[in-house]
């Protein structure tokens, strides 16, 4: 993929009209804002800015889809359905979206699609755009518990200390509902800390 500034901007427009006819008002401004924010986030940790609002303003476009419609595009992709995407297709949206953004839209980033891909769970061997989606999506600020003083703390730290602290938060929040986070989340979160064991907190 290899765009102009203005061929680059055309397309963001493109994307950004048919998200918003494509989703739910509140999911289209949280795709905004995540978009906005993981451009604030690219140009802290050096990452073209431009792209990561790509990937933002993108990574929800086929949020809307049926359970139906998410699996079978997403199943395009070439990677294997897991048990848990199965049996939940609304993991897979991520997936279905980076499908959709090939075949509609021609992006080939690589990167660019990986982050949308990914940017549900996590998983491991991400880059560093793919960090600041998982991160921007989780703690944009129109997030219920983000505060400019929370953000101002994250945003202090290297990326991925920033990025596991946000799947340690989440962890424990899982946990208090008596629920465990994804393979795929606690694999990224292992990545990132170096450490091992189940980070679910779950007896053994």
């Amino acid at each position: 993929m290899d765009y102009d500034e203005l061929e680059m901007k055309n397309l963001i427009e493109e994307i950004r009209k048919h998200v918003k006819k494509s989703v739910k008002k509140e999911r289209y401004e949280h795709s905004v804002r995540t978009a906005e924010f993981s451009a604030r986030m690219g140009r802290i940790y050096q990452v073209d800015d431009t792209r990561c609002y790509l990937a933002g303003i993108s990574h929800d476009i086929c949020k809307n889809l049926s359970d139906s419609e998410m699996l079978k595009l997403a199943s395009r992709d070439g990677r294997a359905i897991s048990a848990l995407e199965a049996e939940n297709p609304q993991f897979l949206h991520g997936r279905a979206a980076a499908v959709f953004m090939q075949e509609q839209f021609g992006v080939s980033d690589a990167e660019v699609l990986h982050a949308i891909a990914s940017h549900t769970c996590g998983g491991a061997h991400l880059c560093p755009l793919a960090k600041i989606l998982y991160a921007a999506d989780k703690i944009e600020p129109g997030r219920p518990h983000v505060t400019s003083e929370y953000l101002e703390k994250l945003l202090k730290m290297d990326l991925d200390s920033l990025v596991a602290a946000i799947i340690k938060e989440n962890v424990a929040y899982l946990r208090s509902k008596g629920k465990t986070a994804a393979p795929a989340t606690l694999e990224f979160l292992a990545e990132l800390t170096g450490e091992s064991g189940d980070l679910n907190g779950n007896q053994a």
